[in-house]
């Protein structure tokens, strides 16, 4: 569904991506992980046309992307819930989810997918004439993600779901990670919880200084010493 070829991506005279290659087939969950500044959020804005590469290619569908706007690639069905939620803290969430519609086409199907989030999300309906900016942040977790999936995405990146989060609230969200892509939404996951991501993902990529420098099955990778080592160390997680 998604393939990255051979990606570098700049920031004036700092090279952030080197040569990244990475492939998300359909209906799976792939993870992206890698330390603080290794380059996992330049992917995801590489991929959403917020950063344009300097060099490779990215397909999605048969399509190159690399050169297209992002509400282009929006309406093509890649949809971002962006690290550290971003919700829009003085409207309603049912105002924010309204939001993540702004792209559609189908407007017909809007209430069918109002219906979907507040399944996934009870508690939004409970509070959709609230103000977001009043939710707690497991709540604007929620909300952020209820907005992408009003988008109505094909492919779904998640950065950082799970950060600054509560255990429990944490095991919910992915809880839902893993309904939403038994309903058929393939995901692309950054997270700086290690364990969680691998456990959760078919595949997954490890990022270091902006190149991919491991790459496999989620469960071959657990297993290794060098990713026990450098993530699943007592007390650390990846971010």
């Amino acid at each position: 569904m998604l393939q990255l070829d051979s990606i570098d991506v700049s920031y004036g005279p700092v090279r952030a991506l080197s040569g990244v290659s990475m492939e998300v087939p359909e209906g799976d969950i792939v993870a992206l992980l890698g330390s603080n500044g290794a380059g996992k959020s330049t992917t995801l804005r590489a991929i959403s046309g917020i950063v344009r590469p300097t060099r490779g290619t990215i397909v999605f569908a048969g399509q190159r992307i690399d050169a297209l706007s992002p509400e282009r690639i929006v309406s093509m069905g890649v949809v971002q819930a962006p690290e550290g939620r971003q919700v829009f803290p003085e409207l309603s969430v049912k105002e924010n989810l309204l939001i993540g519609t702004y792209s559609r086409r189908d407007r017909r199907r809007v209430p069918e997918d109002f219906s979907r989030v507040y399944t996934h999300f009870p508690i939004l309906k409970e509070r959709q004439a609230q103000a977001a900016g009043t939710l707690s942040g497991g709540e604007q977790q929620m909300l952020a993600i209820g907005r992408a999936l009003m988008a109505s995405p094909k492919l779904l990146l998640l950065d950082e779901p799970s950060l600054g989060l509560a255990p429990l609230i944490t095991k919910q969200i992915f809880e839902i990670i893993r309904a939403l892509n038994k309903e058929g939404t393939t995901i692309l996951l950054v997270e700086q919880n290690a364990r969680l991501a691998l456990a959760v993902s078919k595949y997954a990529y490890i990022l270091e200084t902006g190149s991919v420098t491991l790459a496999g099955r989620s469960e071959d990778l657990l297993a290794t010493e060098e990713v026990k080592r450098s993530y699943l160390g007592a007390g650390h997680s990846a971010r």
